[in-house]
């Protein structure tokens, strides 16, 4: 602490407002040196501590840990963490007392390594000369910028790894990337490509073989192009979308259109619906997405806004504004119902559906230890009240864009403008719905295709368990981030 700076370590230690605490974050695949990660804070058993609310993280150096030969050992230090902790908050607008013990600080790691990812060989198949194959087939299809120089993205390793680098229009999707890469054909005999599209065609028809078809269409890249456009006018909405979400990463923004339709329509594709459209940054993609920020549906319009965000931040109609080192503030002038949404996860970031969010009369709410929210029929007063310095009261008009200024410049942080807004809508004095992390999900329970298409593929599964030539060799497995994950996660765990 002495080398960081800190003035008098052993008396910040014996303070009441310190806590030692458990600090954790998760470096995902993919992950590269600077980007920011979700940092979570817990205190351990055995302790005194009553709450963290309202507590900030002093810059923690996070480092792997590990158990060997019966003792805890440390690895390198793979990241570094600060910042105000978020306390979870629940729907009724207070906390219990298990969840002020712990905490997220939104963005608040840094990640000091990178963490590539590969394909792995099995035992059984290893070779230099397979995995010099793969790494050619690969690069014959992919390339990336790599340093500044154009160059394909596998690199064999070793007889068993293959390393690749990711090209930019599947940053935010590395499932998909990984996906497609299986799908490549490492051993295509000479002349086999034009009866192989021709199945892939035919298969692109039917509703059950279509997603997969559409993988392997796009792993064999712009000479399917024209299969994937036929694709588009199909009568059937689940062939519609696997066309246009291939042809998005096939650089193909007409593709926008099918795209928007199905992240309105189709539940359970909405999110790869919108992580397809926030790679179309020419007027199609961006169109698209500006035509969902009026949906119904929370998830739609959040989604919306973030694949807006993901091409380029600096749109005039999604810009924000950085609010001192609180949070970022969006006020989107859209039409539908008002909507206010705030992330838990990511970063630190209020956006505003709809430009008047009034507060009503009556309200008084704490935001924060030392901040207080008062509303008395056409001015809200917002007070700031420390220990040696003198009261501070700010009267601005009763919206909820105005109060949350006035809190950030009263001192509050981004925990003080969430208490705020949770506790104000469990009083009912804000008319807009509040939302948090509404964040795209594939299945919500709703079947978005023909149940007999779905029985259709219940026995085509178990046609393919007998088969075993035929595996589902492309799904990919594990946990890969996607556009919307990092904001998915549960809160605290």
């Amino acid at each position: 602490m002495q080398a960081r700076g800190v003035v008098d370590p052993n008396q910040l230690l014996a303070s009441r407002s310190t806590a030692l605490a458990w600090v954790s974050g998760v470096l995902h695949p993919g992950i590269r040196k600077g980007d920011r990660f979700d940092v979570i804070v817990e205190v351990p058993g055995n302790h005194d501590t009553t709450s963290l609310s309202g507590g900030w993280l002093m810059e923690a150096r996070l480092v792997e840990m590990a158990v060997l030969g019966n003792r805890i050992r440390d690895g390198h230090t793979l990241g570094v963490a600060e910042g105000p902790l978020l306390v979870d908050p629940v729907s009724a607008g207070v906390v219990d007392s298990v969840a002020t013990l712990r905490g997220r600080v939104p963005g608040g790691g840094v990640s000091l390594a990178s963490r590539s990812i590969g394909l792995s060989i099995n035992s059984e198949h290893r070779s230099i000369g397979l995995s010099k194959r793969i790494g050619d087939c690969i690069n014959q299809r992919f390339h990336a910028i790599i340093r500044g120089v154009k160059r394909g993205v596998a690199t064999p390793k070793t007889d068993r790894f293959v390393e690749l680098e990711v090209p930019e229009v599947y940053r935010n999707n590395l499932g998909r990337y990984v996906s497609v890469i299986r799908s490549l054909a490492v051993a295509e005999p000479s002349g086999n490509r034009h009866a192989r599209l021709e199945l892939l065609s035919r298969q692109l028809e039917d509703p059950v073989t279509a997603p997969r078809a559409a993988l392997r269409l796009e792993a064999i890249g712009k000479e399917a192009i024209g299969i994937l456009r036929d694709g588009l006018e199909s009568k059937d909405a689940e062939v519609r979308f696997v066309s246009a979400e291939a042809l998005a990463y096939l650089g193909e923004s007409l593709a926008g259109e099918k795209l928007a339709e199905a992240a309105r329509d189709l539940r359970s594709e909405r999110p790869k619906a919108l992580a397809a459209l926030a790679i179309l940054d020419d007027a199609n993609g961006i169109d698209a997405l500006r035509s969902l920020l009026g949906s119904r549906s929370a998830e739609t319009r959040y989604g919306a806004f973030r694949g807006l965000s993901m091409i380029d931040a600096r749109l005039p109609d999604i810009r924000g504004e950085m609010l001192g080192e609180a949070c970022w503030l969006h006020v989107l002038d859209v039409r539908g119902e008002p909507l206010i949404h705030a992330t838990r996860a990511a970063r630190a970031e209020v956006v505003l559906f709809g430009d008047s969010h009034p507060v009503s009369d009556g309200l008084r709410v704490e935001a924060g230890p030392s901040i207080v929210v008062v509303v008395e029929e056409e001015e809200a007063a917002v007070s700031c009240f420390r220990p040696n310095e003198p009261d501070l009261v700010t009267t601005v008009v009763p919206q909820v864009e105005d109060i949350i200024h006035a809190i950030v410049e009263c001192g509050g942080g981004y925990p003080d403008i969430i208490q705020f807004l949770q506790q104000a809508t469990s009083q009912r004095k804000i008319e807009s719905r509040l939302a948090f992390d509404a964040i795209p999900t594939e299945f919500d329970g709703r079947l978005s295709v023909p149940r007999g298409v779905i029985e259709k593929k219940r026995d085509v599964k178990k046609e393919k368990i007998k088969d075993s030539g035929d595996d589902d060799s492309e799904e990919t497995q594990g946990f890969w981030p996607s556009l919307f994950d990092t904001a998915s996660l549960e809160f605290g765990a």
